[in-house]
């Protein structure tokens, strides 16, 4: 386990200490359910949060796709060109997935929008475009081996996996897409998470982008007043 880490953001989230939990590497078909368990018990207390990777939650479902097997088009390459070098569309097999899911036309019109908006000072525009179907794939260069040659794909019912943790620990649960590039999301949480505050708890990413092997970080309250990361308001 790694040393707690006192999070300073902004008003509403200073007194959050984040504790990166360090697990094995998951493997597609691991009881994710039972590793976050077990590694969360004596850490984690009825007033935290248990934040877990959506990347891991993935894995252990085989939601993933060898990045070999994926024959990119010539459209797929010529827009990957114009990606920052860390970006999931940067990978042509990556892109690829994406222009399966919304069809060429969009791809085509999200760049268009994308030159068009840098004219005028706006940037972001191809990813507001295309929405959750970039959010969801992770790129290879971004997973730790063994998986570093292969596209991580959105989990299934990632609420469902954070009441069931829930209902097993008595811990509030969120399952997150963190990173050190963007602002944090919380893809599924359980009923009396407030995701915004979670969420802008995990944006400096604690858990790590490397090698760390902490897909579970526990967030503890340890300001003043009602728990802002539940609804409920539970004191520690």
């Amino acid at each position: 386990m790694s040393r707690p880490l006192v999070i300073e953001q902004p008003e509403g989230v200073r007194g959050i200490v984040a504790v990166p939990v360090r697990t094995a590497v998951v493997q597609p078909g691991d009881d994710f359910l039972a590793i976050v368990a077990d590694a969360v018990r004596g850490i984690a207390r009825r007033a935290d949060v248990v934040a877990v990777s959506e990347t891991a939650l993935a894995i252990a479902q085989h939601q993933t796709m060898a990045a070999q097997s994926v024959r990119p088009s010539k459209l797929a390459y010529l827009v990957c060109r114009f990606a920052g070098p860390l970006a999931t569309v940067n990978q042509p097999e990556s892109l690829q997935l994406v222009i399966d899911r919304v069809g060429a036309p969009k791809v085509v019109g999200a760049c268009v929008l994308q030159v068009l908006g840098r004219l005028v000072g706006q940037r972001g525009l191809f990813y507001r475009v295309m929405g959750p179907a970039i959010t969801a794939i992770d790129g290879y260069t971004g997973t730790m081996p063994p998986f570093d040659r292969f596209i991580v794909l959105e989990p299934h019912e990632p609420s469902a996996f954070a009441q069931s943790l829930f209902e097993r620990t008595s811990v509030d649960c969120a399952v997150i897409d963190a990173n050190d590039l963007a602002p944090a999301k919380v893809l599924g949480a359980s009923q009396n998470v407030n995701r915004d505050v979670v969420a802008r708890a995990l944006d400096e990413n604690p858990a790590g982008n490397s090698d760390e092997q902490t897909p579970i970080v526990v967030l503890k309250w340890r300001g003043e007043g009602a728990n802002p990361m539940l609804r409920s308001g539970v004191s520690p």
